[in-house]
């Protein structure tokens, strides 16, 4: 049985949904981002405790197919900016209908009318909070940080950086104070 399951946004949310199904004694055959395999099918007590038990640790499970393809789309974005060293060679729509196997334009209208926002939008969102991130380790140059995340200059990603955020990212950076926010609430 596939399971869809939303928030899951990191490493730690696969140890902890896994660590749930074990709890449950399920016969797992892999979790991933978005989605845990198990080797038989819930009864419904069991599917009304692991929806309760996942929803504690912030996460749903999701029935239809639309929430599971922008769910999709969601994962694949924040692996790709969070998770990954990959820097896009195509743009992010051939890359996403390439990744998820359907057309670009279907995924933009499904996830701007159930989301309220662009899918490009949300990957912006994605990358600023990454820059964030490096900004506050403060290890890297911000041509560094623009370099690994793949974007054309420092110029221009300080110039994205205070669209989103209002701040320059030196500014951002001088401030010492943690603004950012959770993957799964953006």
């Amino acid at each position: 049985m596939h399971l869809y399951i939303k928030n899951m946004v990191c490493p730690r949310c696969i140890t902890a949904v896994r660590s749930e199904l074990e709890q449950m004694k399920l016969n797992i055959h892999s979790v991933e981002l978005g989605e845990a395999e198990i080797g038989n099918d819930l009864t419904p007590e069991e599917q009304r405790h692991l929806e309760a038990t996942l929803k504690k640790l912030g996460f749903e499970l999701i029935g239809d197919k639309k929430s599971r393809i922008i769910e999709q789309v969601k994962n694949e974005i924040v692996y790709l900016v969070h998770h990954s060293d990959e820097i896009l060679k195509t743009n992010l729509s051939a890359w996403l209908a390439e990744k998820l196997r359907y057309d670009y334009t279907y995924l933009s209208n499904l996830f701007s009318e159930v989301e309220g926002t662009t899918i490009e939008k949300y990957y912006i969102t994605q990358r600023i909070e990454k820059v964030k991130e490096l900004l506050v380790y403060d290890e890297l140059s911000l041509a560094e940080i623009a370099d690994s995340l793949g974007y054309s200059s420092a110029a221009y990603l300080s110039s994205q950086f205070k669209k989103v955020t209002g701040l320059t990212p030196t500014f951002y950076k001088s401030i010492k104070e943690t603004k950012r926010r959770n993957i799964d609430e953006l």
